[in-house]
């Protein structure tokens, strides 16, 4: 039988006790992580949020009821317990905050009964992750996601504190919005009032807060949930957390300022560690020469060489063809790998495929100096000699060489080169190595729509210097946009705004929109900047990426208290699930019926 409080006062929880409170009286609630019945003793490890407290119970100090009710405690049951504070009678526990400690129960009362729960509430948990979500609020008690979400919090809390005294106002945009079909597919909600009409729920509140600076607000700051109607992968879900900025009256340097000192400020505090500031700047081109990658990792070496000049004048048709297409020819060096097996370097082989290569051209090093390679009968003695030398190949060393498009080029080595490093042990979760990447290219082409997109959105400023280049090389023209990257993870990314009519519009006009067309999308912002704009630029951070980093996990699920799985689905509450035929009828909705059918499974 579940007992009440009855007036009773919890006085702390767990491990805020401490040896100054040796002989005095406490009060301590949770759940039961474990009992042990020694026959006239029994032991019990006493859960809150805080960590674990072991309780002893023995006739003397509580009474023979009392002492009946303490052996019917099994794990998960919600106790209160009165009792004195002792210092440890057996051996002290290292792994326990209270280690030393121990409370002697006088009183205790059964406030909640619990069934054995489907899995045991423990650390590092082996459970499948389906079944955890499905019984989320149980995964939840363990330890180690309790200590993410607290982390969670802390970051948050952290950063309203130290963006209000950087003169930041918090402010909310609505989540019921206008749908501008622009990047990812809108999660729209139908509208009972206006039938046929809907509300998109906000993928950014990019258009909201330009609006801000047009109203003079400044400098803005939200924690704000965004939405985006998106394929899944390990670090996406349909609803995630942004924190938000935007400021007036800057340029680049002045975001990048603020972050970088907003961001030692959080690894300070949370994880005491010193971030040595300036951060290091990369532009995307020699981050892409360099790394592949727009998002380096920068934890290790392993960089991209570019050989193409080396081997123009081989006959290996794979090289060559890639120079005659305008593409080029670029290597790694996977240091003391030269041993590695057929087998597996065939798997590599597969896994470049999947990056959009044809094929893998490889030279392994024997620990003699002699080699073996895919190409070498295409290549005399001397070119192989000069390549490995491009390339700093010695005793021992594997190269692999990729040949196509530049962007497939890039994509194919960038990939492989952080897939050897997971497989070599290069990449150290105790190590933060920021980068700031800056001067992406404004526009890309894209092949499908014959036409030039907007990198990052249709609002980003481009350098002041290429400008003139918007006419004759627009491929060329830079952006005014950065992003900061954390271990090979983007954890942010902003741009300063066009602010300028001719420019915005001469934008419009390069991605393809007519004026009709962009009034027609964004409208009400067109139309706010007659009214006098403000030079403004912003950045926002994924939330859930940067503490899952800070956390050491590796999944953003891990970081978030009640996530959806791949299909966008929630295995706790079943949604998203069919409504009455009621609701549909109001909304003036129908539902074709073999939707209705489909089940939503993991």
């Amino acid at each position: 039988m579940a007992e009440s409080m009855k007036g009773l006062k919890r006085t702390c929880r767990c491990t805020e006790v401490t040896k100054a409170d040796i002989g005095k009286k406490v009060t301590l609630m949770g759940w039961v992580q474990k009992s042990r019945n020694k026959g006239g003793i029994i032991f019990v490890d006493l859960r809150d949020r805080s960590g674990i407290m072991q309780i002893i119970f023995e006739n003397g100090p509580i009474s023979e009821e009392g002492f009946e009710k303490a052996a019917k405690l099994r794990s998960e049951f919600v106790i209160a317990v009165e009792g004195e504070v002792m210092a440890r009678s057996g051996a002290v526990n290292e792994n326990l905050a209270t280690g030393e400690l121990e409370v002697k129960a006088e009183s205790l009362r059964i406030l909640s009964e619990a069934e054995t729960p489907p899995f045991p509430i423990e650390e590092d948990s082996k459970t499948r992750e389906e079944l955890r979500l499905k019984y989320r609020y149980l995964d939840l008690r363990r330890p180690d996601i309790q200590r993410n979400l607290i982390m969670r919090s802390k970051v948050a809390m952290l950063t309203r504190e130290f963006m209000s005294k950087e003169g930041f106002l918090e402010i909310e945009t609505p989540m019921l919005t206008k749908s501008t079909p622009e990047g990812a597919r809108d999660y729209l909600v139908p509208s009972r009032v206006h039938p046929g009409s809907f509300y998109a729920l906000p993928q950014s509140p990019q258009l909201f807060k330009q609006l801000l600076m047009c109203s003079g607000y400044d400098r803005y700051i939200q924690i704000v949930k965004c939405f985006r109607d998106e394929d899944l992968r390990a670090d996406r879900q349909p609803e995630f957390t942004q924190i938000d900025m935007e400021l007036a009256f800057v340029d680049v340097d002045d975001v990048i300022d603020v972050n970088e000192r907003l961001l030692a400020h959080l690894f300070k505090e949370v994880l005491g560690v010193e971030v040595q500031l300036p951060i290091q700047r990369m532009t995307w081109k020699e981050a892409m020469n360099r790394f592949g990658s727009d998002k380096p990792d920068l934890r290790f070496g392993m960089e991209l060489v570019d050989v193409s000049e080396t081997v123009k004048d081989t006959e290996f048709v794979v090289f060559k063809g890639a120079l005659e297409n305008g593409g080029s020819v670029r290597g790694i060096n996977a240091k003391g790998q030269g041993a590695m097996p057929r087998k597996k370097i065939d798997k590599l082989v597969e896994f470049a495929k999947g990056y959009g290569a044809k094929g893998l051209a490889y030279i392994a090093i024997h620990e003699d100096g002699s080699w073996k390679s895919s190409f070498s009968k295409f290549m005399t003695e001397e070119q192989m000699e000069a390549l490995i030398k491009a390339m700093d190949g010695q005793a021992g060393d594997l190269l692999l060489f990729a040949a196509d498009r530049n962007k497939i080029v890039w994509n194919v080595l960038g990939a492989l080169r952080l897939e050897l490093a997971e497989q070599m042990g290069l990449l150290d979760k105790n190590e933060y190595r920021f980068v700031w990447i800056t001067e992406f290219p404004l526009l890309e082409w894209s092949d499908e729509e014959n036409r030039f997109t907007a990198m990052h959105h249709p609002f980003t400023m481009p350098m002041d210097e290429d400008l003139p280049l918007l006419d004759t090389d627009p491929g060329a023209v830079r952006a005014k946009a950065y992003d900061i990257v954390l271990n090979g993870t983007e954890i942010g990314g902003g741009s300063v705004r066009i602010h300028q009519n001719d420019v915005q519009e001469k934008m419009f006009e390069m991605l393809g929109f007519t004026k009709e067309q962009a009034h027609e999308r964004f409208g009400f912002l067109l139309d706010a900047f007659k009214y006098g704009v403000p030079p403004h630029a912003g950045l926002a951070y994924g939330l859930d990426r940067l503490v899952m980093l800070m956390a050491k996990e590796d999944s953003i699920r891990d970081v978030i208290a009640f996530p959806k799985v791949k299909d966008a689905s929630c295995l706790m509450t079943e949604a998203p699930s069919p409504v009455d035929a009621v609701q549909l009828e109001e909304l003036g909705l129908e539902v074709e019926p073999q939707a209705e059918e489909e089940t939503t499974e993991e």
